[in-house]
Parts: C-alpha cells; sequence; structure tokens
C-alpha cells in the first residue's frame, strides 16, 4: 500500500518544479513510511511513497520500463492479489522480471494489454501510468474503490492526481474553494459520484480508466455491477459464497510482512478471523479490537446495539485459537483536540464522525506496532443486507436512501446546527431527493420480478455503489494516516457479483440478516456469534466524553471571530454546550462533534468559502 501523485502540464517545464513535486508528495508520507521516489520530465512529473509490503527489497518506485520507442512509468498503490497467475501469463508471453514484486507485474502487464490490464486484475489499488510513447497519462481505480484517486483539471489542459486530496492541495495551482454545492453532499451524505470537498477536484470512479493526451482527457468505465439471471439452489448457492469468500480470504494472506485480522465479534469479522486462521503459517493468527474503559460492565442497550462485543470477541479467540489484543481507550484520549486534529488531517475533511473514526485511528494506530496489513470484515453488511434498515419496512419501502430513512442519531435532522440563512440556501431535502433519483435511474433490473426483488436490488445496489464507498474511504484513510494496510477480501469482486445477484429470497432464507453468510461459515464459527444479531462499530457510552466535547465547543464558542460561525448557528451551539451531559442526545453529542471537526478543519486548511 502506497500513496501516489503527479502533474501533467503543456505549458511548464516541469523539471523545473521539482521542490513543489516533492511537497505533494512528502504530504503523504504517513501513507508510505518505507520509501520516497519522484519522475520528472518537462511534461510529467509522479511522486510516490511507499508501504513496503511484497518484494520488500526490490518494489520501489516510481518503477519503469524502456521499451524501443521510449520509457513507460508507473506510480501504483494497492494490492494486486492475482499476480502470481498473471505473472505467468506474461513469463510465457516472453516478459521478463527484475522484482517479485505485483509493481511490476502491473507494469509488464500494461506493456501487453494497454489499459485493457485493468479488467485482468483482482484486487484493491488505484495507479498511473505515464507512457512516453504517445505522452500519454493512464489513471486507473479498483471495481470496488477501496484505494482512493484524486484529480483536478489545470488551465492549460493537464492535470494534478493524488491518493489524497492533500496531495493535490500542495500544488499552488489547486484553489482551496469550497461552495455551496461542495456543502451539500458533506452533509446530506449521499455518496455522489466523483464528488470531492474541493471545488474542481473529482473523485476517480471505481472500475474507471481515465487517460490524457493531446486530445484531451477521457475516461471508460471498465466494471459496473452486474445483472443477470441467478443460476443456482439454495444448497449450491451457499457453497459458492463459502467457496468464493474462502478464496478471497486465502489470496489476501499474501504478505511479506506481518499480518492480523480485525475483529469485532460481529458475524463478517469473525468468518474472517476463522478463514485466515486456515492460511496462518507464522504461528497464531493475531487479531485485534477496540473497546472502552468499563463499557463491558456498564453496556447499555440503545437503538443500534444490543450486546457489547466482549464475550463473542472471546468466543472467537478461544474457538481459531487466535493472539489477541483488546485496544482499550479512554474518554480523555478519545476527547484528545490533537488526536482529532490528525483524524481531521487525515480525512481532508470535517466528517463529522467523532470518537468513531478517532477510536479506529487509535486502533490502527496500536496495530501498526505489530502487524502492517489487517484483513477486515468491512463490506459485508453491504453485500448480503446486514444493517437493520434492509429489514425496517419504513425505511425499506422509502423513497430516498435506506441508510438515511431509518431514523438514528447521525441521521436526524443533520442541518440542525447550521446557520439559518445557509440552512435554507442549502436545501438538504432537495438534494438528496434528486441524488437519490439519479442513482435509481442507474439500476438495472431483470424482467418479470416482484416488487420486493425489484425494491431490494435497488437498495443493494445503493449500498455497493454509494454507501459502501464512504466507508471504505474511512478505513483506507484511518488505516493509512499510520501506515497501516487494510484489506478487504468481501470487496472480491467476483464475490461482489454473484452476491448482488442472488435473489432477496435467497439473502434471507432462513428469515434472518444475512443468512447466505450465516449459512456459508456457521461451521467455522462458535454458535454464540453464528447466531449474534448486527451490533454496528462500537463507540463510547460514558457521559465524561460528551461533558469534554461541550468544553471544547464552549472554547470554540468564546471565539466570536471564529469562522465556524460562516456554518454553525451560535444559538444552537450555546444550547448544546448548556445541555446535562448525562442526558445530551446522541444527535447533539454528534453536531458538537462536526463543530470541532469544522473547527479544526478551518485552522489546518484554511479554506476559502463561496456560499
Amino acid at each position: 500500500m502506497c500513496g501516489i501523485t503527479g502533474w501533467v502540464s503543456y505549458d511548464t517545464d516541469l523539471t523545473t518544479r521539482r521542490p513543489i513535486v516533492e511537497q505533494m508528495t512528502g504530504t503523504m508520507a504517513d501513507r508510505g513510511p518505507d520509501a520516497s521516489g519522484t519522475w520528472l520530465r518537462r511534461k510529467v512529473a509522479l511522486g510516490h511513497r511507499r508501504l513496503a509490503v511484497i518484494d520488500l527489497a526490490r518494489g520501489q518506485q516510481p518503477m519503469t520500463a524502456s521499451t524501443p520507442d521510449g520509457t513507460v512509468v508507473l506510480v501504483y498503490s494497492g494490492e494486486v492479489y492475482n499476480y502470481r497467475e498473471l505473472r505467468q501469463q506474461l513469463v510465457a508471453l516472453g516478459h521478463q522480471f527484475r522484482t517479485a514484486s505485483d509493481t511490476e507485474v502491473v507494469l509488464e502487464g500494461y506493456l501487453e494489454w494497454g489499459s485493457a490490464v485493468a479488467e485482468k486484475l483482482v484486487g484493491m489499488y488505484a495507479f498511473a501510468l505515464w507512457d512516453e510513447r504517445y505522452d500519454r497519462l493512464t489513471l486507473v481505480r479498483d471495481r470496488m474503490g477501496v484505494k482512493p484517486l484524486y484529480l483536478y483539471e489545470t488551465p492549460d489542459g493537464g492535470l494534478l492526481f493524488g491518493s489524497e486530496p492533500k496531495a493535490i492541495l500542495a500544488n499552488p495551482l489547486a484553489a482551496r474553494v469550497v461552495d455551496v454545492d461542495c456543502l451539500r453532499e458533506l452533509i446530506g451524505f449521499t455518496k455522489a459520484p466523483g464528488w470531492s470537498l474541493w471545488k474542481g477536484m473529482t473523485e476517480v470512479e471505481p472500475g474507471t480508466v481515465v487517460t490524457l493526451d493531446d486530445a484531451g482527457l477521457r475516461q471508460r468505465t471498465y466494471w459496473r455491477l452486474p445483472t443477470w439471471q441467478h443460476p443456482d439452489d439454495q444448497e449450491t448457492t451457499v457453497a459458492t459464497v463459502r467457496s468464493l469468500l474462502a478464496d478471497a480470504v486465502d489470496k489476501q494472506m499474501v504478505s511479506d510482512v506481518p499480518q492480523c485480522v480485525l475483529l469485532s465479534g460481529g458475524l463478517d469479522s469473525s468468518a474472517v478471523t476463522a478463514l485466515a486462521a486456515r492460511s496462518s503459517l507464522d504461528g497464531p493468527l493475531r487479531t485485534f479490537s477496540v473497546d472502552f474503559a468499563g463499557q463491558e460492565e456498564t453496556f447499555q442497550r440503545d437503538e443500534m446495539r444490543t450486546t457489547p462485543d466482549g464475550p463473542f470477541i472471546r468466543d472467537v479467540v478461544a474457538w481459531t485459537g487466535s493472539k489477541h489484543q483488546d485496544v482499550v481507550l479512554d474518554p480523555a484520549t478519545l476527547a484528545d483536540p490533537d488526536l482529532r486534529r490528525a483524524v481531521v488531517r487525515a480525512r481532508d475533511m470535517p466528517i463529522g464522525l467523532g470518537d468513531i473514526d478517532s477510536s479506529m485511528y487509535l486502533l490502527f494506530q496500536a496495530i501498526r506496532a505489530d502487524s502492517t496489513v489487517a484483513l477486515s470484515g468491512e463490506f459485508a453488511d453491504e453485500l448480503f443486507g446486514g444493517y437493520l434498515w434492509f429489514h425496517h419496512p419504513a425505511a425499506r419501502d422509502a423513497d430516498t436512501f435506506p441508510w438515511l430513512a431509518f431514523q438514528n442519531s447521525h441521521t436526524i435532522d443533520r442541518t440542525a446546527l447550521l446557520q439559518p440563512g445557509l440552512r435554507s440556501t442549502l436545501d438538504i431535502g432537495t438534494y438528496i431527493a434528486d441524488q437519490y433519483a439519479t442513482a435509481v435511474a442507474g439500476v438495472d433490473h431483470l424482467d418479470g420480478v416482484d416488487p420486493l426483488e425489484r425494491r431490494m436490488r435497488t437498495s443493494c445496489h445503493l449500498h455497493l455503489t454509494r454507501l459502501v464507498r464512504a466507508l471504505l474511504d474511512r478505513k483506507d484513510r484511518m488505516s493509512m494516516a499510520v501506515g497501516l494496510e487494510v484489506r478487504v477480501p468481501f470487496a472480491d469482486h467476483r464475490l461482489v457479483e454473484y452476491v448482488y445477484n442472488t435473489p432477496w429470497s435467497l439473502k434471507t432464507f432462513d428469515g434472518r440478516e444475512k443468512s447466505l453468510l450465516r449459512a456459508a461459515v456457521n461451521d467455522q464459527l462458535p454458535e454464540s456469534v453464528v447466531h449474534r444479531v448486527k451490533n454496528p462499530y462500537p463507540t463510547p457510552q460514558d457521559p465524561r466524553y460528551a461533558a469534554a466535547l461541550q468544553r471544547q465547543a464552549a472554547d470554540v464558542l468564546a471565539e466570536t471571530g471564529s469562522p465556524v460561525f460562516e456554518i454553525v448557528s451560535p444559538t444552537w451551539l450555546t444550547t448544546t454546550v448548556a445541555h446535562d451531559p448525562a442526558t445530551l442526545p446522541s444527535a447533539a453529542r454528534n453536531g458538537l462533534e462536526r463543530v470541532l471537526d469544522l473547527y479544526h478543519w478551518f485552522d489546518l486548511y484554511q479554506p476559502h468559502l463561496r456560499l
């Protein structure tokens, strides 16, 4: 896993701009703490930060290949899990290799197949190739969008690109402008395709190839969710899911550095743990989880969480024999303003998830002391229909995004904290309705299906092309901020294609959520976990955490000239700060998280608002 960046210009000799290119590359030192490299020519400059995972000694980048007509240069982030098979194909076609890295397989694959190499890759990746033979830049992003990639077009017909917005913003050509359209998505949370908080910057869509040459900027989609008639009965379907998932986990256990699994005690992470334990070749599998001091003893059920994680984690550890570590956090650590700044810097925006992000950051930081690669259960809920709102009639049948229709502390009136005038200008309700209509129009359906099947295919499509991309981005940013690579077996596109096209009646054949996954792994897990009800990522319930947020927000309130109040209503903040922390509603607490994120974001990024 790594960070990539680059600059193509047709008006400027980029060999004279090395300090800027090195500054762009340096913004991603956390993504790649092991090595740094740049490659400059008159029209192009490429930068790379490396996190060494495969072929530690010889996988340096930018990586070049010489041809009779010019050099081809690659900067690459991610992992290709079928690189060994592709390498064998390429050797049979006459290619010679200097390294054992998957990076070189991508480079040689491009020389053989051009940009069609993208269709042959299984994995998570974002990469850029400069082909001197044609003075052409090619950008490629993986099918599911596990690895991020952004671009920013420049006035001379060139562009800037980077794994994260901060790499692009380090170039003086990139204006730090945020306008009304940018803010609508930040607050609306529909994960609009291509959206970036920064005006003029766009996210390369998953499954997309972008090319830039003298003819201009073009893009093509090399993969999208396919729609087909499911051919298999229940028994065959369960067996196929088991086989595809086991193969994905097995392939993702390939590494030249220490590995582990993120274990929450839920069905998804426990399934990955059990399958990974069978493939572990270096002694007992390492597993890690996050918890909060005293929370298991004082746990209280709420709208989303019915049980603490601890007992189920211990059951899985005993079942698999993993070597486990709990990372236990306290309110003071979670509320540390320096931690919040680190999280906001990692995300490049004030997303406002607060303790959800900061606890994940600290978990990954602790893991990085032991392991460089971690496997995750992310993506299973979106794929198999695990969220509560898949099974809640009001949310399921609402004509909006299901995760917004299911009312909870993260969705109830996300605009309450805004300045009244801005709230009116943004008109978030209309924005969400427009995004929903666009998203639904992009779903292909089979003929002759009943209304429920049609509705649930739409819902699954929305989750796999919208919601999950936001969650993958979160996991990538929090992990790479501490130099940890997180792999996502459930995002293997072969598994995704198969399960997406499985009828909803099969996905819920036993009347429960995630029936297929439960049946596919039930003999691999303890009974307690097989039958556990879905619980989301944990958050602290200690009122001392809410009190700490209120104290910090009171300090913000005292800065009457703070740019935060171009967005936030001082009246709302005054009322929320004065509330008893022991009874502070979770929606209000989440609002405080957003205010504090905004405060540090303004300080770190100095954005220019056009409202």
